[in-house]
């Protein structure tokens, strides 16, 4: 299936016209697109769920679009070894894998990404018990530069396999994910207000005593909302929340939070008591559920986002750091900050590559004023060793980044080797990971920026 249309992200802060879109539902014909792009002199972009941020996925020559991709291919349940099609959302896949009895080890926040853009953009949950989406890959199915369908993991192709776990879509298109699933559990979830001075004084001890836990601060406010996930067995009886419950929430974090954000951006006075009440109207509650139906949240309310991944034993000190730039530049911050904590991996582009990190994610509603505040998180985070979410917002280049990663010239090198001309590239991988060594022509179509 091939077509035109303009597309944008979730948030609206990226924009494309495509010369030309092309739905592949299969390998062989994500092959042929590719190839077919390659003798157009069009660079190829693969675009999942657009719920990234940053343009990774903006695609001014020839766009795939992977929903006709989206089956389970295969299941093990015995060895947990699943495999799918790269345009399998996160919201259509935890289902399938609860109905073989298995889940996937840990997820994010929000369950609307596709597989393989979870996995390119570094995706993650929060534990220091487990690393994110990626450590769950097994093996991968793509498609490089030249038209061949190669499979990699560890023992078939290993450079490319280290390289494409987290491949920012700059190797190839996926097309097929492998995950090592677990079996199906359950969460205990508390979520409880604290005082913001009391989590930032306990927040190691907090994260070290739970298998997961975050928290969300509205920077003008005192209080915190703490979440704590304790991991069950399967079959263990379930208290979910109750329908009438849960359709309150949704309205009140959906509708309800975007009026009052809509308030605030027309009388920007108001941001501070807003903040504060949204504050103190986090609720406490506890329930128990399957693991999928507790990790992923609605977010009904359109925002901007940014995301570092700092070493875990400067959150406390980088939070306050923010609080006091926050308060003497006089910011007006419509949503909360979200800090998370991950285990150490290997995976050589992961933010979480050889250090337990703490990440904290900063946001603004999309219709308030975003540039200054982003700009200062960044700096603040970098200054502690930040590294960007690959999906979220910040401007720094190749130069910036490479000694943040050990094995960011390896990557490069894996990139070179297997798309020489930049076939898989665009602006955004041209910033971040510098041109391919005999890039091809940009598309003359450049993408469009909201």
């Amino acid at each position: 299936m091939t077509g035109t249309g303009a597309w944008r992200n979730w948030a609206g802060n990226e924009q494309a016209r495509p010369v030309r879109v092309v739905v592949p539902g299969d390998a062989e014909e994500a092959a042929a697109a590719v190839v077919a792009a390659v003798r157009d002199g069009h660079r190829v972009k693969a675009v999942g769920a657009g719920h990234s941020f940053s343009p990774a996925a903006v695609a001014p020559g020839v766009q795939l679009r992977m929903d006709r991709m989206d089956g389970l291919v295969a299941v093990d349940a015995a060895s947990g070894l699943v495999t799918v099609g790269a345009g399998m959302p996160l919201w259509k896949l935890n289902p399938l894998l609860a109905e073989h009895g298995l889940a996937m080890e840990i997820l994010g926040d929000i369950d609307r990404q596709t597989i393989s853009g979870a996995i390119a953009t570094g995706t993650h949950g929060s534990s220091v018990r487990f690393g994110g989406i990626a450590t769950q890959v097994r093996a991968l199915q793509l498609v490089l530069a030249d038209g061949s369908v190669v499979r990699c993991s560890a023992t078939e192709r290993p450079e490319l396999f280290a390289a494409a776990r987290v491949g920012l879509g700059a190797l190839g298109v996926v097309t097929e994910v492998t995950l090592q699933c677990v079996p199906l559990f359950a969460l205990h979830a508390r979520d409880s207000a604290m005082p913001v001075a009391e989590v930032l004084d306990q927040v190691h001890q907090l994260a070290d005593a739970h298998d997961h836990f975050e928290f969300f601060w509205f920077p003008h406010s005192e209080t915190a909302l703490t979440r704590r996930f304790t991991r069950l067995p399967g079959d263990t009886p379930l208290r979910p929340i109750p329908p009438l419950a849960r359709r309150l929430d949704e309205a009140l974090n959906g509708p309800g939070f975007e009026a009052l954000c809509r308030i605030g951006t027309r009388f920007p006075a108001a941001v501070r008591p807003i903040a504060r009440f949204a504050a103190k109207a986090m609720s406490a509650r506890e329930w128990t559920d399957l693991s999928y139906q507790v990790f992923a949240s609605p977010r009904d309310v359109r925002f901007l986002e940014g995301e570092f991944a700092i070493p875990r034993e400067h959150a406390t000190e980088a939070l306050r750091e923010i609080r006091r730039w926050i308060d003497r530049d006089d910011e007006r911050v419509s949503f909360p900050l979200e800090v998370r904590f991950v285990a150490a991996d290997d995976i050589w582009l992961s933010t979480a590559y050889g250090r337990e990190n703490c990440y904290i994610a900063f946001h603004q509603y999309h219709r308030m004023p975003y540039r200054r505040y982003f700009d200062a998180c960044q700096r603040i985070l970098g200054d502690f060793g930040g590294r960007p979410h690959w999906g979220k917002m910040h401007d720094l280049t190749a130069d910036q980044l490479r000694p943040r990663y050990q094995h960011f010239d390896d990557f490069t090198a894996v990139r070179d080797a297997v798309d020489p001309t930049g076939v898989f590239a665009n602006a955004y991988l041209d910033r971040v990971l510098g041109p391919a060594p005999a890039a091809a022509p940009v598309d003359g179509q450049a993408a469009l920026r909201a």
